[in-house]
């Protein structure tokens, strides 16, 4: 079998018979070769072993915040060019979120069809529509490292939000609703509390914050609740539980309460220890901790996720020394603890310790599970459940550990629903984003309505309330934790 190089072909790879002879097509992004940014790239030896896609485990590289490289404005759009170019030839991605859409019209109404017609000041359209949900890399991308082609679009698109923030070109709005522990701290005082619930819920008020903010009139915002997590806990007397370990669990696990699991919804933190303690693992709650800098990491401020960083690690890192195990209730803080932080800080001793510690929920309740450490003794069915599986969960690569715990109670029937449900912490209260957030979310509402089910829910709380958004029946989700605390009917 022979090799041909056909740089024309716009990413398509196929097999042609040629006067009996069959040829392998290896094709790249037109654009991208014509202008020497992938021949540039690769050696002639290099190129006749390009393949399209591959199905090899992805992995990645660390992030190089500490380079100059990192920082360099015309190194960055040059990597932004080549990665929009091989997106273009591909368009696999273009149902996943607004990124995509908006550079594939920026290309098509360009006046040259393709990348370089497009004004590069408009490549911000492209990274302020990214929330980093990671589905292009997990589910979607073939060239994914170790592609020879090294494509990580999320991450690229969060250097580009590194440098715009340091320009100083982050509007004041983004900084607010990313300080989700100061906002939490102020309005989870008692006599701030139905304050703030009242503002967020009050047309008028909405109207305002709109206009003066730029927060969607629509958005369905968080509630504030005075009595938070860590303040409930101190009422709690630790069930006397011996230990028992198993190959993967100490069987001692630190929960880190999260800013959502503490201010806004703590009662999912109360029904995950109960549930804990029910299975005979003893349980804390892990304190003085702050944020865990998922939310300053989308906007793009890496300052203040080394700073979370610093505070969190030293803490965390002393209790997986103690022989804890650690989890939180969201998704996003566990990918944070997961693959964030020792992307950025890959010699970091201790991130890399807390992240070998650092479990999801129903990762770590499977896991006794398979060790037979598991109280199977349901006591109530849940009926038809419609299960969305949050994004920063799926990119854990743990498998639907959720599902499969569920499935465990009798007579209920779980309907994975595996679509972005387009919330990301703050990009659907944005008033230039809700609309798309609310479209994106659309194909997951419209599955919940189809399963007819018994009760909607996901591991991301946000998510399930911007599903009940879309909804709009009065319905409320359920936390997966909470139907698991049902059934055991404690």
């Amino acid at each position: 079998m022979a090799v041909r190089i056909c740089p024309w072909m716009d990413g398509i790879s196929q097999e042609a018979r040629d006067g009996g002879v069959m040829h392998t097509l290896i094709s790249f992004p037109r654009r991208a070769w014509e202008r020497g940014i992938l021949q540039n790239s690769y050696t002639a030896k290099e190129t006749l072993m390009a393949r399209e896609g591959s199905l090899e485990a992805p992995t990645r590289h660390p992030l190089g915040q500490d380079t100059a490289e990192f920082w360099d404005e015309e190194n960055l759009f040059t990597e932004l060019e080549r990665v929009f170019d091989i997106c273009h030839g591909c368009r696999r991605c273009v149902s996943l979120c607004g990124s995509f859409p908006t550079l594939l019209d920026l290309v098509d109404e360009s006046g040259t069809f393709e990348v370089d017609g497009v004004d590069k000041k408009d490549y911000w359209k492209v990274v302020d529509d990214c929330f980093l949900c990671d589905l292009c890399y997990l589910t979607k991308c073939p060239y994914v490292p170790p592609h020879e082609w090294n494509v990580d679009f999320p991450h690229l698109m969060l250097r580009a939000k590194a440098f715009k923030f340091k320009q100083g070109n982050t509007k004041l709005r983004d900084k607010l609703i990313t300080s989700t522990d100061a906002l939490g701290k102020f309005a989870s005082i008692p006599v701030i509390t139905q304050t703030v619930n009242a503002v967020n819920n009050n047309g008028v008020t909405r109207s305002i914050l709109d206009k003066t903010l730029g927060i969607h009139p629509d958005a369905l915002l968080p509630k504030y609740d005075s009595r938070t997590l860590l303040k409930r806990d101190k009422k709690r007397t630790p069930a006397g539980i011996k230990t028992e370990a198993t190959e993967t669990t100490t069987g001692k696990v630190a929960l880190f309460a999260t800013c959502y699991g503490n201010y806004n919804e703590p009662q999912i933190g109360e029904d995950l220890i109960k549930v804990f303690e029910h299975n005979k693992i003893q349980i804390q709650l892990v304190q003085n901790t702050q944020c865990c800098g998922m939310p300053k990491l989308e906007l793009g401020d890496l300052d203040a996720v080394t700073k979370a960083k610093d505070a969190n690690i030293k803490i965390l890192a002393k209790l997986v020394d103690e022989g804890w195990d650690i989890v939180t209730p969201v998704p996003s803080c566990t990918l944070m603890f997961k693959q964030e932080l020792p992307l950025m800080f890959p010699d970091d001793v201790d991130v890399i310790n807390v992240q070998q510690a650092m479990f999801d929920p129903f990762e770590y309740l499977m896991l006794r599970n398979k060790a037979n450490k598991l109280n199977t003794e349901f006591k109530q069915s849940l009926g038809k459940i419609s299960y969305h599986v949050a994004c920063h969960q799926r990119v854990q690569r743990i498998g639907m550990k959720t599902r499969d715990m569920l499935n465990l109670i009798p007579d209920t029937e779980v309907l994975p629903i595996e679509r972005c449900s387009g919330h990301d912490g703050t990009y659907t209260f944005k008033s230039e984003f809700h609309d798309t957030a609310m479209k994106i979310c659309k194909p997951v509402v419209n599955k919940v309505k189809q399963h007819e089910s018994d009760v909607y829910t996901s591991d991301c709380a946000m998510a399930g309330h911007h599903i009940e958004a879309g909804l709009a029946d009065g319905s409320k989700p359920i936390h997966p934790i909470s139907l698991i605390r049902k059934a055991y009917d404690i």
